[in-house]
C-alpha cells in the first residue's frame, strides 16, 4: 500500500487553543469540533453553550466512550449535554459503540441512510473483516472486531431523501458507499467543509504505530473491513470532486488548505494503485 503523506502544515486544529482545553475536542469551525477516543473520531455540531436541543452528535465512538462524549459534550454546550439527535456516518463497531446507551438515555432520533438500518436495528451482521490486508497490526487484529448490529430500532430515522440533514442546517448527506452499503458524508458548500466518515481517512489506520501517532496521510477508507473497493474509488472520487477546504475523517487528524486538496485529487486519481488492495486488483473494472 502506498501512503500519500501530508506535511503538517496541514492539519486544521489550533494546537496552542487545544493546549488549553482539558476535554481533548478541537474545533474546527466555529459550529464544529471534533474528539478522538481511542482509534475513532466523533464529530459535535453546534455553537458553543447552544444548550439542550441545539446541537447534533455525529457518529457515538467505540465501546466504553460514553462519558468522555457525555463530558465534550458538556463543557462545550451547557445544561445536561443532551443533543437534538445523533447522525451516522455508518454503523461499523467502532462509529457505534455507544450508540444504543446514549439514544436510550437521551431519547433522541438517530438518523442513517436506509442501507445501513439492517445493522442498526440487529437484523444483519456485516462481513467479516479482511486481515490480509494493509499490512498493519490493526489488519491482523480486525477477525476480533465485532460485526454484529446494534439495535436502536426504537429511535432509528431515515436520513431526509431530499439529501437535508436534520438539525444541521447548511448542510447535506451524500451517499459515499463502499466502506459500507449506506455510508454517507456531510457536506457544507458556504466553508466547504466535509464531515467524510470512513470514505476517506487521514492516517493509515490499519497500523497501530500510525493510528498513534497520527501522522498526517491521505488515504482511502479502512482496508479491512472495505467489502467494495469500486464503489470506495467511485466515493473517494466524488469528494474529490468536491474539492472541500476542510475535512473531519472517522480516523486521523482534520486537514485543511492545499497541501490536503492536493493529497486528495492524487488519492482520487491514482486510486487503483495506492489504496486498492493489491489481491483485490484483479478482474476489478477499469477505471
Amino acid at each position: 500500500m502506498t501512503q500519500i503523506p501530508l506535511p503538517a502544515s496541514a492539519l486544521a486544529e489550533n494546537h496552542e487553543a487545544d493546549a488549553a482545553r482539558d476535554d481533548g475536542v478541537r474545533e474546527i469551525a466555529p459550529d464544529v469540533a471534533y474528539r478522538q477516543l481511542a482509534i475513532v473520531n466523533v464529530v459535535f455540531y453546534g455553537q458553543p453553550n447552544a444548550g439542550d436541543g441545539s446541537w447534533v452528535l455525529i457518529d457515538a465512538g467505540v465501546f466504553g466512550s460514553g462519558p468522555a462524549i457525555r463530558h465534550a459534550a458538556q463543557a462545550r454546550f451547557g445544561d445536561t449535554g443532551r443533543p437534538a439527535c445523533i447522525v451516522l456516518t455508518h454503523g461499523h463497531f467502532d462509529h457505534v459503540g455507544v450508540l444504543e446507551a446514549l439514544s436510550g438515555e437521551w431519547n433522541v432520533p438517530v438518523y442513517a441512510h436506509p442501507l445501513e438500518h439492517p445493522y442498526l436495528n440487529g437484523t444483519r451482521s456485516y462481513p467479516p473483516p479482511d486481515p490480509n490486508v494493509g499490512g498493519g497490526m490493526l489488519a491482523r487484529l480486525s477477525p476480533l472486531f465485532p460485526t454484529s448490529p446494534v439495535d436502536i430500532g426504537a429511535h432509528l430515522r431515515d436520513l431526509p431523501p431530499d439529501h437535508s440533514v436534520p438539525f444541521m442546517p447548511e448542510f447535506g448527506w451524500i451517499h459515499t458507499p463502499g466502506h459500507a452499503p449506506g455510508h454517507v458524508s456531510l457536506w457544507r458548500e458556504r466553508d466547504r467543509l466535509l464531515i467524510a466518515g470512513d470514505a476517506i481517512v487521514t492516517t493509515a489506520q490499519e497500523s497501530v504505530y500510525a493510528s498513534l501517532t497520527q501522522a498526517p496521510e491521505m488515504h482511502g477508507p479502512p482496508m479491512y473491513f472495505t467489502p467494495d473497493w469500486t464503489a470506495a474509488r467511485d466515493s473517494v472520487r466524488a469528494i474529490d470532486a468536491l474539492s472541500p477546504e476542510i475535512v473531519i475523517s472517522g480516523h486521523g487528524a482534520a486537514m485543511r488548505g492545499q497541501e490536503m486538496k492536493q493529497a486528495l485529487a492524487e488519492l482520487a486519481q491514482d486510486f487503483d494503485s495506492v489504496a486498492f488492495p493489491e489481491d483485490k486488483r484483479h478482474g476489478m473494472p477499469p477505471s
